[in-house]
């Protein structure tokens, strides 16, 4: 029975790892706190596997372990700018959930469109998207790379973001409400 147990639980780590590392990495800038949340969130549903509802999806459940836990985070760390608060993690989860609903069996291939999308942005907007968001570099780097101000970095990623939730919609990937 424990095999069985330890096998369930790796298929929900494989199929579950990429999503529950997005949305921790939305929330939390620290990337080290990112790490360490993901494996407590991880230890946290190991320990209560017996008491998931396995009649529903796992990746709402391993969101609100996580949703818990980066709460926790920012009370803990007080001195830290907090990112979000509860109201932002719900429309992040529904965000999640809706992405999680399309057809595909990895989180990969669900946000195939995104990837899709963002190879559709003009290159300016593209490249500013990738710095920021894809490789993480701080705002400052990105324009300094750029060769941009601070606030014409903003702008263009402000753009980029529309032009990303217009392609997403035509595609039928978020919801016309998400804007």
């Amino acid at each position: 029975m424990a095999r069985k147990k330890e096998a369930a639980f790796e298929i929900i780590v494989r199929e579950n790892t990429d999503m529950l590392i997005t949305y921790l990495r939305a929330v939390v800038r620290d990337t080290a706190a990112v790490d360490d949340l993901f494996q407590e969130t991880m230890l946290i549903a190991w320990r209560k596997l017996d008491k998931c509802d396995t009649s529903r999806p796992f990746g709402p459940w391993l969101r609100a372990i996580a949703a818990n836990l980066v709460m926790a985070h920012y009370r803990k760390r007080k001195r830290d700018m907090m990112l979000c608060d509860e109201s932002v993690l719900d429309y992040l989860d529904q965000q999640i959930q809706h992405i999680s609903e399309r057809p595909g069996d990895t989180w990969e291939e669900r946000i195939a469109a995104l990837r899709q999308c963002i190879e559709s942005l003009p290159e300016i907007h593209r490249d500013a998207v990738r710095l920021r968001y894809i490789e993480g570099d701080s705002a400052r780097d990105v324009a300094t790379h750029l060769k941009i101000s601070l606030e014409a970095l903003k702008k263009r990623l402000q753009r980029a973001r529309n032009q990303l939730l217009q392609c997403m919609q035509t595609k039928g990937t978020l919801p016309e409400s998400a804007s």
